[in-house]
């Protein structure tokens, strides 16, 4: 069962899980950002001085420079790939844009440079971020151990050095140094890390432990069992890297066609300056008729159809407690068609809470009572469920009296004096005799049954009533599965390291029949990865170190960020900053929203660049007409994805929790 109340020296249950050092990539040290700032700063100097007809040399040499900062990268990756044979998009604008200002249309050409120098160095912040992030993780496990010889003797020794068969000792307070199993000795051990229970868990001789995990109040002897290469938190930072790498790269609808539609926009810029030539045309009138082809069938419209929308979602969900890192990941999120939630800090709040005061009758006690004698002798343990204990006496407004004489016991629980009476509480299997009376332990399996965690509390040996002590269920969890069922057509699946009893209970609570439960890390990822074999886009929600693998391997992955680890919000892919968590299908429904209107604008670009192109083919297309016509195709999908910014565009979740 989960453990008992002890007295330890490490952190309250408000920081119970450890999170890893942040190694933040500074933001200007990364090439693209330090680029696109550059092309940034020139471009909106440049554009006051051409909007209030300034010196021309001075808009000009800015612009120029706008097009140098912004446009040499992609430009030069445009070319590499060029050289592979394969024509990048981002080399066809950085053309489109030289060509717009060989007629005469520099500020187009000045402003497309910007937005995909923005564009890539966003996608390299995201990038540097996830690695930092893996990197900090390594941090949770300890870089020394304390190993103890043949002859008895102690040395310390660095983590990475240990060998299987090794003997560590593991003091109070100290994380443990390697995978392995305890040899001697009893304490409870927080590994929510790992595994995601909320509470520490009961250790003793023959139990497995996880490095990286924290040690309670006893001293533990581990004997090493896997190389630190292959600990559970090593292979946690191996999977993450292996789905970041070995997930495909992720394109908006249009890139999806980026190749074809280049090679026939060159082909067909090429054409129409050649063929008329050929013919006995002009060159002026060639050149002139060209340029006025790659303006109008330019993709510049076909870009602002996408990211306005998809941009705006990002804008509108920020609002909301919801940060989407790119309009990639708002793309992908309305695609989604199964959800795969964690149990603890995302259903549920992560904070052991008294849920049930059982006081036997004949005592003389009510439930005040009982809880301000457990509550006084556990006040000087700082053992989760004894801060849950003593929380929920003063939310009663209880007085607590002085306790004496107190002592915790790993595994068994507290011993103190409160006014003149020995009160021990602790685990019911511990305390709790085969002489004890039915009543208690029908309360005790009545617990437990529910998903609790059951607290004996004894007065002079006697038993004086039980506690149920259990992890809160978020109040909208109810409102969030039954959304989520409604839009993906298929109730969420409950993916927890929990135990099996407590994980079904909570499931019932909340709607969900298809539980998972008992599962380490890498139990997710397969689970994640068998999904995804089926054919299924799989969004995986989470909010610590042990969802990281799973919510790097999904179709989508949200992280609860207040109350989560570092690594969970930087691997997901959006996180709920605020957890709340009737915002993740608000958050769905408002991508599918922005995609339908992605859809549309593409419609309406298609049908400009179709007429303009036409025209210029068969007819003669003045160039400021041209200019007119893609402009304003431009001006009409950009507004059109702006009204994703509204506040009527962001869903709102029914109360409705049947």
């Amino acid at each position: 069962m989960p453990s008992v109340l002890d007295q330890r020296p490490a952190p309250s249950a408000c920081a119970a899980r450890p999170a890893p050092p942040r190694r933040r990539t500074r933001l200007l040290a990364l090439p693209e950002a330090r680029w696109a700032l550059t092309a940034l700063v020139l471009f909106l100097l440049a554009l006051p001085v051409y909007l209030l007809d300034g010196p021309a040399w001075l808009w000009g040499t800015l612009f120029a420079a706008t097009y140098a900062t912004g446009g040499w990268e992609p430009g030069w990756e445009g070319l590499k790939a060029l050289k592979e044979k394969t024509l990048d998009v981002d080399l066809l604008m950085v053309v489109a844009a030289l060509g717009a200002a060989a007629i005469g249309q520099i500020l187009d050409g000045a402003l497309l440079i910007v937005i995909f120098a923005t564009s890539g160095a966003l996608e390299a912040v995201a990038t540097a971020r996830t690695a930092d992030s893996v990197r900090g993780l390594l941090d949770l496990a300890p870089t020394t151990a304390t190993r103890l010889l043949p002859d008895g003797t102690e040395e310390t020794a660095e983590t990475d050095q240990l060998a299987i068969g090794d003997t560590i000792l593991v003091r109070p307070g100290e994380r443990v140094g390697a995978d392995g199993q305890v040899l001697d000795g009893s304490s409870d051990v927080d590994q929510a890390t790992i595994t995601g229970e909320p509470l520490p868990v009961a250790k003793q001789a023959g139990d497995e432990v996880f490095a990286g995990t924290v040690n309670g109040t006893g001293a533990l002897h581990v004997r090493v069992e896997r190389d630190p290469s292959d600990s559970v938190i090593a292979r946690i930072v191996k999977m993450v890297e292996e789905a970041s790498e070995t997930k495909a790269p992720t394109q908006l609808f249009i890139e999806k066609v980026e190749q074809r539609y280049s090679i026939a926009m060159v082909i067909a810029t090429l054409a129409v300056f050649g063929i008329p030539l050929a013919l006995g045309d002009s060159l002026q009138s060639a050149l002139l008729r060209a340029m006025t082809f790659m303006i109008v069938a330019s993709p510049c419209a076909v870009v602002l159809s996408t990211m306005p929308p998809l941009l705006s979602a990002i804008a509108n969900a920020g609002r909301h407690g919801v940060l989407a890192k790119s309009a990639v990941v708002m793309e992908r999120l309305g695609q989604i068609d199964l959800v795969a939630l964690d149990k603890t800090g995302t259903l549920t709040e992560g904070t052991p809470r008294v849920t049930s005061i059982r006081p036997l009758p004949g005592t003389g006690l009510d439930e005040g009572g009982l809880l301000t004698l457990a509550a006084a002798a556990e006040h000087p343990s700082e053992h989760p469920l004894a801060r849950a204990v003593v929380d929920a006496a003063r939310e009663r407004g209880l007085h607590l009296p002085e306790a004496t004489g107190f002592s915790s016991a790993p595994g068994e629980g507290v011993t103190a004096t409160v006014e003149g009476q020995t009160v021990q509480v602790g685990s019911p299997s511990r305390l709790l005799t085969d002489a004890d009376n039915v009543p208690c332990k029908e309360a005790v399996a009545e617990l437990e049954d529910a998903g609790r965690t059951a607290v004996a509390v004894l007065r002079n040996g006697a038993v004086a009533g039980v506690l149920g002590i259990a992890d809160r269920l978020r109040p909208d969890a109810a409102a969030t599965v039954a959304a989520l069922t409604e839009l993906t057509g298929r109730t969420p699946v409950l993916l927890t390291g929990d135990n099996e009893r407590a994980a079904r209970h909570l499931a019932a609570e909340v709607g969900i029949t298809d539980v998972r439960a008992g599962l380490l890390p890498q139990d997710k990822v397969a689970a994640v990865n068998a999904w995804r074999t089926e054919g299924r886009r799989v969004l995986v929600v989470g909010d610590g170190v042990n969802d990281a693998p799973a919510l790097a391997a999904a179709h989508s992955g949200i992280a609860m960020g207040k109350a989560g680890s570092d690594l969970a919000p930087e691997t997901a892919d959006a996180i709920v900053v605020r957890d709340e968590l009737a915002t993740i299908p608000s958050i769905v429904q408002l991508s599918r929203t922005a995609r339908r209107l992605v859809i549309q604008n593409l419609a309406v670009a298609g049908t400009f660049i179709t007429v303009l192109v036409a025209w210029d083919l068969v007819g003669t297309l003045p160039l400021p007409l041209g200019v007119a016509g893609h402009e304003g195709s431009t001006v009409i999908v950009g507004l059109n994805g702006l009204r994703m910014l509204r506040e009527a565009a962001w869903p709102r979740l029914t109360k409705n929790t049947a």
